[in-house]
């Protein structure tokens, strides 16, 4: 089966010469097979020879390990982004880099590419421990759960589109409208339609206030709990977060209870919440009463600090460190990991370090000593998609919207320098 994600035109050319009247391979099938395993080799080659990698130490930690001592990392595909390429390459990269949880939409095909790229990178480097499969959903209208669409054929001749320029995920095309090739902000090739590319949008909501005619609407829209529950009894999903505002409980209990028994063998469940003030705490200790009486496995609080921008800049991060503080500050907050999220970046770790957070399990002004970490870990999402795009963009313009990281060992190496540089410094290396 795994041969199946390296070299696919490769494959094909094997099977297409086989002789149709017997079992024997013609030469050519022998040679298109030859070559696809020195493809393979080559990677192997590339990556134990070039980069070290914590996926491949001895000494890598279990996700559930990584919480404890304070280093987990979570790459965050999007709540919903649907594009299975761009998710199934993201998953063999961070794979490789040593991440220890993928969350990504609650989309069957959407599982499914991530589980490949896990199992294209196990291949690859022959890894003992894969990371967690998580799936997100919401219990009301969420900023995480919407998409940007509006009507190309309304957008006027002359207007500027400041929404392409503004979308961090290349989900807006003029192809009819355009006078060039590319998009202006990125080098990917044009998709073959106008207006907003559904699975690519992730609804960071950029594109609604630079409308210079107002012709960009939101369309919101809640995960089905019956749709969840059959993706929750998989054998590839490990772990679910719930998002949520927090304000009140009533639609989380609804969705905890329609989900019933589907949690049941689950690794971890996550709660993603904003920073409430002083209704946080509160909130917390009620959706964790909720939870309690079927919650059979480890539980983590996602601080959402400030959504979906952490590509944007250093300062993006001060929100989800803020939040952090008081959280690890509190002494009457319910049981469970806390993980950063919400303008996390390369910066992120610098903050928590500055502030006694990183891999401690007591601050100054607490005097608690827990055996685990204060701070779990952190999630990173629109940054990390966007120091690997980059290098995703390149090889699709050169190799065509399909291609697959492993059959490209030079972008392959690319996408693990710019992956290692965020996840590094997290698993202390």
């Amino acid at each position: 089966m795994a041969l199946r994600y390296f070299c696919n035109t490769k494959i094909s050319t094997y099977h297409h010469h086989r002789d149709a009247n017997c079992d024997c391979v013609t030469d050519a099938a022998k040679e298109a097979l030859g070559e696809l395993r020195s493809s393979i080799e080559n990677v192997k080659s590339l990556i134990s020879n070039t980069l070290k990698l914590p996926s491949l130490s001895s000494s890598s930690s279990s996700p559930l390990q990584s919480l404890q001592r304070g280093n987990w990392v979570k790459l965050i595909c999007g709540a919903s982004f649907e594009d299975v390429v761009d998710i199934r390459n993201l998953s063999l990269v961070y794979t490789l880099s040593g991440v220890d949880c993928i969350d990504c939409a609650a989309d069957a095909s959407v599982v499914s590419a991530v589980n490949e790229g896990i199992e294209a990178a196990t291949e690859i480097a022959g890894l003992q421990k894969r990371p967690w499969v998580m799936i997100s959903v919401n219990d009301d209208k969420d900023l995480h759960f919407r998409k940007a669409e509006f009507d190309p054929e309304d957008c006027p001749a002359d207007c500027s589109r400041p929404c392409e320029i503004v979308c961090p995920a290349n989900a807006i095309s003029f192809l009819g409208k355009s006078a060039s090739g590319t998009s202006s902000n990125t080098e990917l090739p044009r998709v073959l339609v106008d207006g907003v590319i559904t699975e690519r949008c992730y609804g960071c909501g950029r594109c609604l206030p630079v409308c210079p005619f107002d012709k960009i609407r939101e369309v919101t829209y809640v995960r089905d709990a019956a749709t969840t529950a059959d993706l929750l009894r998989r054998n590839d999903v490990d772990a679910m977060e719930i998002h949520t505002s927090g304000r009140q409980s009533v639609q989380f209990k609804e969705l905890w209870c329609a989900l019933g028994n589907s949690v049941e063998n689950l690794k971890l469940i996550a709660v993603s919440l904003p920073n409430g003030g002083d209704s946080t705490i509160p909130s917390m200790n009620e959706m964790f009463s909720i939870m309690k009486p079927n919650l059979q496995c480890f539980n983590l609080w996602q601080l959402d600090g400030r959504p979906m921008s952490g590509d944007i800049g250093r300062g993006a991060t001060k929100e989800t460190i803020a939040f952090a503080i008081e959280l690890a500050k509190a002494k009457n907050r319910p049981p469970g990991f806390l993980q950063l999220a919400g303008g996390t970046n390369a910066h992120t770790i610098d903050g928590l370090r500055k502030k006694g957070l990183f891999q401690t399990t007591s601050i100054v002004v607490d005097s608690s000593n827990s055996p685990d970490a204060l701070i779990g870990g952190i999630a990173y999402g629109g940054y990390a998609r966007k120091i690997v795009g980059r290098v995703l963009r390149s090889m699709q313009s050169e190799y065509g919207g399909a291609a697959r990281i492993e059959d490209h060992p030079q972008h392959l190496l690319m996408a693990l320098k710019e992956a290692l540089a965020l996840v590094g410094p997290v698993k202390c290396l």
